[in-house]
């Protein structure tokens, strides 16, 4: 099973061609446009199976199967409906593996932002982890941890960790939190700027079927997004 997780900067449907060179499964496409509202473009007749949340038509959270198989929406709860998280889309694969894919924002929250936003989802969703596979973009890293915050970056790995769900790229690349060698984005698409925000999580089981991973080079996706791509080849 091959998946692609991309922040792809708007307009994805003028874009999606770029990711065919990955042949994945299931692509999971941050600041993509509503599908729906646009029914003659070739992206809606490409894609038979879609969800897709968000609250600006031009930029919000999907996900797409690329080979038919069957894409479910999991009803799970949200505690904070005055305060709507912004964005998860937890749902279901070929009627077998649990997906969540993430965007996270600031959300107007003057204290639970980004990261934050999933600190308090998981609160409420993760007795609901189970065989499950996390990815997106989360705006986040150690390196912006607070002394004195108890929902950081490392609590979020760790609160997943001792749920037995881990980081694909830090298992795969043997490298810390914070450590990353690799980036997936360059602030302002610049070179000088590299950041490393975007991430997949997954049970311990299907994380020891990865068998690969991959990030997009700066210098083949800066002409279409600030993001580069994150490709994943699992063996389940």
């Amino acid at each position: 099973m091959k998946l692609v997780s991309w922040n792809c900067g708007g307009s994805f449907r003028t874009k999606y061609r770029s990711l065919d060179l990955f042949d994945a499964d299931v692509w999971i496409i941050q600041e993509c446009e509503n599908p729906s509202l646009y029914p003659e473009s070739e992206l809606c007749s490409r894609f038979q199976q879609y969800l897709w949340i968000g609250d600006n038509r031009h930029k919000g959270l999907g996900v797409f199967s690329c080979q038919g198989q069957r894409l479910e929406a999991l009803d799970w709860s949200d505690l904070y409906q005055d305060h709507k998280l912004r964005y998860f889309l937890p749902c279901i694969f070929d009627q077998n593996l649990n997906i969540l894919a993430v965007w996270t924002h600031r959300n107007n929250s003057p204290t639970f932002g980004y990261i934050g936003q999933f600190w308090k989802y998981l609160q409420t969703n993760g007795s609901n982890f189970q065989n499950i596979l996390i990815a997106g973009d989360f705006n986040s890293n150690v390196r912006w941890d607070l002394w004195d915050r108890w929902w950081n970056h490392s609590d979020v790995v760790r609160y997943l960790e001792d749920r037995g769900i881990v980081s694909l790229y830090h298992r795969m690349a043997q490298e810390a939190q914070g450590q990353e060698s690799k980036p997936t984005f360059f602030l302002h698409k610049n070179s000088a700027k590299p950041y490393h925000i975007d991430y997949y999580f997954a049970s311990r089981e299907i994380a020891s079927q990865c068998r690969r991973l991959e990030i997009g080079k700066f210098s083949d996706w800066i002409h279409l997004s600030d993001h580069c791509p994150i490709f994943v080849d699992l063996e389940l």
